[in-house]
């Protein structure tokens, strides 16, 4: 394709243009930058040409000036275009784009002849800050100071040399060079603040979707703490509710459904009682495998912990009915309860996790793995928590792991 091509400049198409600009990277921002620029300079350049030129033949070592700006940056592109080496290119732009403006403002006789047509240098540490970066621009701010100050201090010789102008070119140049960095800087920096909006809102996104996976791993008052730089959660409760779940045969399930279709069972019946847990303002722990554990009155204090697990656990059972009427299949659950103190923390500083432990943790667990199928089972303590609220069948004493026989209780409704 021929550089000439007006679709492609700096080696980019007008579409990699425009996209450059509505999703910036480090190095197409610095290209659709640059290209700005030196659009904006060369259409300076062409009406410098022309209107100079057609002052009189006096005139032409002004308009050569922009001239050659507008040769050198062609043979700029097409050295860019074929090496592809865009720090070349940036370097002799800013060059051009910094003592252009004071040659021209030379060669036509200092700062009130010329109209202060230096200002336009300004665009070259503008543009270096923008593309190079802080530190990288200094030196490009430093040459056009030095440039600002050579002028002033010898401004005497040059305007001594001066051919007239007419005063309403002056005038049109005096406009010209005030509006037009006043529209290119305004520009550049109103894009800036667009894009630095961009980027504090997708940061808000961001630290959304980052909030919501928090409070998916921790409860709300605790990633609070761990915020807040309370590395070390570890509390003490005096009254909770445990209650434990877990599928009946769900072993032999794996071993006959695809893995694919397992764990959809699973996400969706789980979701369901994660549904339940969040209306009723309990806190779930976590779910192993096939089990699923709840809390009540941690890490938030809960006055009756026990008769809203207890509700929860009779709810959960319901809507696992639903739900194999609507997958034609017959799962069953064993339930189990228990209360009493509790220690609570977040645990580790990798996959971190919010847990419980004691006694009525492993009396709960107990309680599930030593239960009937399609019942709920609770420990003597929950029962006496909830004798009077609800109705239970006494199973009698069973032996437990580690407590030898004690009296457990079928909730009924």
């Amino acid at each position: 394709m021929s550089v000439s091509n007006p679709n492609h400049v700096l080696g980019i198409t007008t579409r990699e243009f425009w996209h450059n600009i509505s999703h910036p990277t480090d190095a197409s921002l610095g290209k659709a930058i640059l290209t700005i620029l030196v659009f904006a300079e060369s259409l300076v350049c062409i009406f410098w040409i022309f209107t100079l030129s057609g002052l009189g033949e006096g005139y032409a070592l002004m308009a050569a000036v922009p001239y050659a700006y507008v040769i050198l940056s062609y043979a700029s592109l097409l050295i860019f275009y074929r090496t592809k080496k865009f720090e070349y290119f940036t370097f002799t732009q800013l060059v051009m784009l910094l003592v252009m403006p004071f040659f021209m403002q030379w060669a036509i006789g200092g700062y009130a002849a010329s109209s202060g047509i230096a200002i336009w240098a300004i665009l070259s540490p503008i543009g270096a800050l923008m593309i190079l970066g802080t530190k990288q621009s200094t030196p490009w701010f430093i040459l056009f100071a030095f440039l600002a100050g050579l002028s002033w201090k010898l401004n005497y010789l040059f305007a001594g040399n001066s051919l007239p102008i007419p005063s309403h070119i002056k005038d049109t140049f005096f406009l010209m060079n005030i509006m037009g960095t006043a529209c290119i800087l305004y520009a550049v920096m109103r894009y800036f603040q667009s894009q630095k909006e961009r980027t504090l809102h997708e940061l808000e996104l961001e630290q959304a979707r980052s909030e919501k996976l928090l409070l998916n791993i921790l409860p709300k008052s605790i990633a609070s703490r761990l915020k807040d730089n309370d590395m070390r959660i570890a509390d003490s409760h005096e009254a909770v509710t445990i209650l434990f779940a877990d599928i009946v045969d769900f072993t032999k399930m794996t071993a006959t459904m695809p893995p694919a279709e397992l764990v959809d069972l699973l996400s969706q019946l789980f979701s369901r009682f994660d549904h339940l847990a969040d209306q009723y303002g309990l806190e779930k722990i976590k779910t192993i495998g096939d089990g699923y554990m709840v809390v009540g009155g941690a890490p938030v204090y809960l006055d009756d912990h026990a008769n809203v697990i207890a509700q929860l656990a009779l709810q959960m059972q319901e809507e696992l009915e639903l739900f194999n009427q609507q997958i034609g299949k017959e799962l069953q659950m064993r339930i189990g309860i228990s209360s009493g103190p509790v220690v609570a923390g977040v645990i580790g500083t990798s996959k971190f996790a919010y847990d419980i432990w004691g006694d009525p943790v492993n009396m709960a667990s107990r309680m599930e793995k030593n239960g009937l199928p399609g019942t709920i089972q609770v420990s003597e303590c929950t029962y006496n928590l909830l004798k009077t609220q609800h109705t239970f069948e006494s199973r009698g004493p069973i032996p437990i792991k580690g407590k030898g026989d004690v009296n457990t209780y079928f909730l009924k409704s």
